[in-house]
């Protein structure tokens, strides 16, 4: 009989399900596309009904392209967008509001009201992370303060807070919980002992019991699910970008993997060492494997990479797919003197200004529609890059090479420009849904499919090598104008203090 992980991989624009085999290979999947709901500028939200109803569509169909027979799928896995918080009622189910994306800048006002109660520098010494309105807690905030059905119900314990795979696990098996990489985003986990903290949570007006169970990312079976047509271990969570980590098989100090997906987010494995930065990055737990001591990681993150190109394609309508674009930025050497910084929802590392907005630079009358779709890719590379000098400097690793994933590796002029601009080789690997693959390493890990992680490092297999051909001179004259784009960016939303 074969065996089969399913992994469930919740993201910011869709949802899908990948049956994974023992061996590591893609054996069938499906993905639906949900609705993006901006009700104000920077407000962004999702229906968490039509996740879950997509979350039910993609299993079946990808277990009937499969043809898996009865007792084949031996657990599943979830990864999801971080962040993203939802409030719902763990008795009756009702949700009490779409959730609110991670992306959403509506909490700006109560973060900065949260600054004037704690100093950054105690916040980071917790949480590993910042003050802004990207993490969950202020999302946590506004739902109580602006949601009159959740005031009601907080103090008879009718309110679980939690991110998209609390919500996935409960409607799967019941059980509330949160693995510690999600958790590790929620700005109120206490990063060194892994467990919610009492300061914090008190400072926001969170009680401890609106929040889920903190469990480890590998090695604990949540519950089972029938979901597949029979009862199905579910066993293995983390976060989008720490799953994707984990699939690109980055289990060992100094190693990295930058995603490209809506957003772009680079991480470094710092091992069992909490390493602090100083130049804009943020602490994370990269996994942790039950009765273990968790990994860590430095983060860098970027709110607009994939979205870029789904702007310019929908909301510009200056080309009709993705191919177009790249066709017509493969057609034009470089950019021609066009820097686009998209800062739609601010800048996020290394800059962390959400009074950032964006900016199209450097327009000429030579300029033409395929210098614009060639800024449209550099843009991603130029954003890497600033988090590849900050990753570097915190962590003292010198990075020889970068492993990449997500769906805009598909773009050849895009990589090819990352890897001049970094200056080192870029690789994609064969299965380049690192994300999914993550979350299913980590189920058949808690499943006993794969015994341990050199298991799953034999599996990693390079597809695709960019490597540098840039001068040097004209490298850092590129990054110079970037620079002075980025800087055009500032003070043009009413600044935080």
């Amino acid at each position: 009989m074969a065996s089969y992980i399913g992994a469930i991989d919740q993201g910011t624009t869709s949802t899908r399900f990948i049956l994974f085999s023992s061996s590591g290979e893609i054996v069938a999947s499906d993905q639906i596309e949900h609705r993006q709901i901006y009700p104000k500028p920077g407000w962004v939200e999702h229906d968490c009904s039509e996740i879950w109803e997509n979350t039910r569509k993609v299993i079946r169909s990808t277990l009937m392209k499969a043809g898996v027979k009865k007792g084949e799928v031996k657990a599943v896995g979830i990864t999801n967008q971080r962040e993203t918080t939802i409030a719902f009622n763990p008795k009756s189910g009702e949700v009490y509001h779409n959730a609110i994306v991670w992306q959403d800048l509506r909490t700006s006002s109560i973060i900065a009201a949260l600054k004037m109660k704690m100093d950054e520098e105690t916040l980071t010494r917790k949480t590993g992370l910042r003050f802004s309105p990207y993490f969950s807690a202020g999302k946590m905030i506004w739902l109580i303060e602006n949601v009159p059905s959740i005031t009601e119900h907080l103090g008879k314990g009718e309110v679980v807070f939690g991110t998209m795979d609390t919500y996935l696990v409960w409607k799967l098996t019941g059980r509330i919980v949160t693995d510690v990489t999600n958790a590790s985003r929620y700005m109120l986990m206490n990063i060194s002992t892994l467990e919610w903290d009492e300061e914090l949570l008190q400072m926001c007006g969170i009680p401890r019991h609106a929040l889920p169970e903190i469990v480890p990312s590998v090695g604990e079976i949540y519950g089972y699910t029938d979901i597949l047509g029979e009862q199905v271990p579910v066993c293995g969570i983390l976060g989008d970008q720490q799953a994707a980590l984990f699939g690109q098989v980055c289990f060992n100090a100094g190693q990295a993997k930058c995603t490209y997906g809506t957003g772009c987010f680079m991480l470094v494995n710092t091992g069992e060492e909490l390493c602090y930065s100083t130049k804009g990055l943020v602490s994370t737990v990269a996994y942790q494997i039950k009765g273990e001591k968790p990994v860590y990681a430095l983060e860098g993150s970027v709110a607009i990479a994939g979205s870029l190109v789904q702007w310019t394609r929908d909301s510009l309508k200056m080309v009709k797919d993705v191919k177009e674009l790249d066709e017509l930025a493969a057609s034009v050497p470089d950019c021609g003197g066009v820097y686009i910084v998209p800062a739609f929802s601010g800048l996020f590392a290394p800059h962390w200004r959400s009074d950032a907005r964006g900016v199209i630079a450097g327009l000429t009358g030579y300029v033409t529609r395929a210098h614009i779709c060639r800024a449209v890719l550099e843009a991603t590379a130029f954003q890497a890059n600033d988090i590849f000098e900050a990753v570097e400097a915190d962590s003292g690793i010198k990075l020889s090479v970068l492993k990449v994933d997500g769906g805009l590796t598909n773009s050849a002029p895009l990589m090819a420009f990352q890897a001049d601009i970094l200056s080192i080789p870029v690789i994609r690997p064969k299965i380049i849904e690192t994300t999914a693959l993550g979350a299913a390493y980590a189920a058949g890990l808690s499943a006993g499919i794969w015994q341990n992680l050199e298991n799953l490092s034999s599996y990693w297999k390079e597809q695709l090598r960019w490597t540098p051909g840039m001068e040097e001179d004209q490298r850092q004259e590129k990054i110079l104008f970037w620079r002075k784009a980025v800087s055009r960016t500032l003070n043009w939303a009413e600044k935080e203090e």
